[in-house]
C-alpha cells in the first residue's frame, strides 16, 4: 500500500510532466524556433509570482498518448496588483490547435472572468482547429465565442499574437478590444498554400498576414518588436482601464502641476500663422496631459487621426485628435473606422473623451467615395452621439464642415466645448468658400486684378466668418481660451463632469442600427 510520500512523489512527477507535456521533443521544437514556453510567456506578462494555473492536468480522456494541458495554458494572476485571467496557446502540444478539452479549459477561464469581473489576456499562437477532432473542435470554437461576446464591454479583453494565428483561431483575437502582435507573427484565415491551390494567386506570408500588413489595415492595434515589448505594452494599456465596467479606472498621481507651467506657455505659439502650414499634433498632446504621457492606439494606420490614452489629474481619458501632418488632418473612411472603435472602447469602460480638433473636413476623392466614406463616416457620427461619458472638445485651428460636427461638437454631445483664438470654424475653408460663393463676382473682375481681389476676399472671410467669435457669440462653443490655459481648463471641466450620469428619454426599441 502506497503512503503519503509515494503519493507526493507521484504528484510531483505528474506536475513536472504537465509543465512540459511534449517532453524533450517539445523543448527542442521551441529551441529551434527560439521561443519560450507558454508558461514562460504567461509569467513574463504577469506580476512576478502571481500566476496560478488552472487545469494543468486536463487531457483528452480515453485517448492513448493524450498530453496534459491539451494545447493551452489557463489561469489567473495579477498585473500591477490587479487580477486578470490569462489564456496562452502551447505550440508544442498539437500545435496549439483547438480540441474538446482545450475548449473546455478556455470556456472555464472565461466563465471565471465573468463571475469575478476580471480582464482577460489571451496569448495566441495556434494552428487553428484540430483536424482530428472534426466537428467537436468547431463546436468548441462556437462555445468559446459565445462566452467571449458576453465579456465584451464588461471587462477589458486583450489579445497578443505571437507566431502564427490561422484559420478559425483568428476570430477570437479580432473580437477582443485590442490586438497586439510581434513583428514576426502572422494572421490569416487561409494561408498562402491554400490560396495558391484555390485561386492560383501567389503571395508571401508577410504580404498576406504579416503583423505590419495587418496593422496597416487596422486589424492589429500595435506591433511590438519583441514578445516582452508586447507584454509590456499590454500591461501599460491595462493600466489605463478599470478591471470591469462596474468600477472606475485607476487614479495615478493626481494633483500634479496645478499652475501654468513653462510647457503650457509653449502652446501659445505652437500653431503656425499660415493656415496651410503643418505641425505635429503630438507636440500639443504631450503638453495637455499628465507627465506628457500618451499611449497611442493604432499608430500604424490612418495616421491623419490620432487615438490613445492619457491622464488628466491622475484619471484616465481617451484622446481623439487630428494630425495636420497627414492629409492635412482630413477625415477619411479609414480614420473614421479607427475613431469609431476607439470612442466605443472608451465609452464602455467609462473613460472621458477629449477631442483636439484641427481638420479641413472630409477628404474628397473618387476612391474615398468608393471605399464607403459615407457609411464609415456615419458610424463615426453615431459613436459620438451614443457616447455617454464626459466629452471635452478643444478646437485649436481648423474645424470645417462635417469635420467640425463629428470631432465632438457641442451639438453632437460634447459637454464642454473650447476654442483657441487661432480656431477657424466654418462650413468650409476660405479658398473653397470664395471659389463657390464669389465665382460670378470674380469672373467680372479684370483678369490682371482677379488674383488680388480673390486674396482680399479670402482674407475678409478668414477675419469675419471663419473665426471662433461667431461660434462663441451664438453659444456653439463655451469659451475662447488662451492655449496655455488648456491643460488646466480640461482638468476643471472633467472635475465638474465627474459625476455625469447617462440620461436618455425612454425608448422602446431593442437597439439602434449602425450603418454597416
Amino acid at each position: 500500500m502506497s503512503g503519503t510520500r509515494d503519493k507526493l512523489d507521484e504528484l510531483r512527477g505528474i506536475l513536472e510532466l504537465a509543465e512540459e507535456p511534449a517532453g524533450e521533443t517539445g523543448i527542442a521544437k521551441r529551441k529551434a524556433k527560439g521561443i519560450p514556453s507558454a508558461r514562460e510567456r504567461v509569467r513574463a506578462l504577469l506580476d512576478p509570482g502571481s500566476f496560478v494555473e488552472i487545469g494543468a492536468l486536463v487531457r483528452q480522456p480515453g485517448t492513448p498518448g493524450a498530453m496534459y494541458g491539451d494545447g493551452v495554458v489557463t489561469g489567473r494572476g495579477r498585473i500591477d496588483g490587479r487580477p486578470v485571467v490569462v489564456i496562452a496557446h502551447d505550440q508544442t502540444v498539437f500545435g496549439g490547435s483547438v480540441g474538446e478539452m482545450f475548449g473546455r479549459k478556455v470556456a472555464a477561464a472565461l466563465d471565471f472572468a465573468t463571475r469575478n469581473a476580471c480582464p482577460v489576456v489571451a496569448i495566441n499562437d495556434s494552428g487553428g482547429a484540430r483536424i482530428q477532432d472534426a466537428v467537436t473542435s468547431l463546436a468548441w470554437y462556437a462555445l468559446m465565442s459565445r462566452r467571449q461576446e458576453r465579456l465584451s464591454g464588461f471587462v477589458p479583453q486583450v489579445s497578443i499574437m505571437l507566431g502564427k494565428c490561422a484559420a478559425g483561431s483568428v476570430y477570437a483575437p479580432v473580437n477582443t478590444d485590442i490586438l497586439i502582435a510581434t513583428e514576426t507573427s502572422y494572421m490569416f484565415v487561409t494561408g498562402p498554400e491554400v490560396i495558391k491551390e484555390v485561386t492560383g494567386e501567389e503571395v508571401t506570408m508577410e504580404e498576406l498576414g504579416g503583423a505590419q500588413a495587418q496593422a496597416a489595415t487596422g486589424t492589429v492595434h500595435h506591433v511590438a518588436t519583441t514578445e516582452q515589448d508586447a507584454f509590456d505594452w499590454a500591461r501599460k494599456y491595462l493600466s489605463y482601464l478599470p478591471t470591469s465596467c462596474l468600477e472606475p479606472g485607476p487614479v495615478v498621481n493626481p494633483g500634479l502641476e496645478p499652475q501654468v507651467t513653462p510647457h503650457d506657455l509653449e502652446l501659445d505659439s505652437i500653431v503656425p500663422d499660415a493656415d496651410r502650414q503643418g505641425y505635429d499634433m503630438h507636440e500639443i498632446l504631450l503638453r495637455l496631459f499628465d507627465d506628457g504621457d500618451f499611449h497611442e492606439i493604432s499608430a500604424a494606420t490612418a495616421q491623419n487621426m490620432i487615438t490613445g490614452f492619457a491622464r488628466v489629474d491622475g484619471r484616465s481619458v481617451g484622446v481623439v485628435a487630428n494630425q495636420p501632418l497627414v492629409l492635412g488632418g482630413a477625415i477619411d473612411a479609414k480614420c473614421s473606422d479607427k475613431a469609431t472603435h476607439f470612442i466605443r472602447l472608451c465609452n464602455v469602460f467609462g473613460l472621458p473623451l477629449i477631442f483636439v480638433v484641427d481638420t479641413p473636413g472630409v477628404l474628397p476623392g473618387v476612391e474615398e467615395e468608393r471605399s464607403g466614406v459615407i457609411k464609415r463616416g456615419g458610424r463615426f457620427f453615431r459613436a459620438v452621439i451614443e457616447a455617454t461619458v464626459p466629452i471635452v472638445t478643444v478646437v485649436v485651428r481648423k474645424a470645417y464642415g462635417g469635420g467640425y460636427a463629428v470631432m465632438g461638437c457641442k451639438q453632437l454631445g460634447a459637454d464642454v466645448s473650447l476654442a483657441w483664438p487661432t480656431a477657424r470654424i466654418a462650413v468650409m475653408g476660405a479658398e473653397s468658400a470664395v471659389s463657390i460663393v464669389a465665382k460670378r463676382q470674380l469672373a467680372q473682375v479684370d483678369p490682371q486684378h482677379r488674383a488680388a481681389v480673390r486674396d482680399a476676399m479670402i482674407e475678409q472671410y478668414n477675419t469675419t466668418v471663419a473665426t471662433p467669435w461667431i461660434a462663441a457669440e451664438r453659444g456653439y462653443i463655451d469659451a475662447v481660451i488662451e492655449p496655455s490655459q488648456t491643460r488646466l481648463e480640461i482638468r476643471r471641466a472633467l472635475r465638474l463632469l465627474r459625476e455625469k450620469e447617462a440620461s436618455a428619454e425612454p425608448n422602446p426599441r431593442k437597439h439602434s442600427l449602425f450603418p454597416v
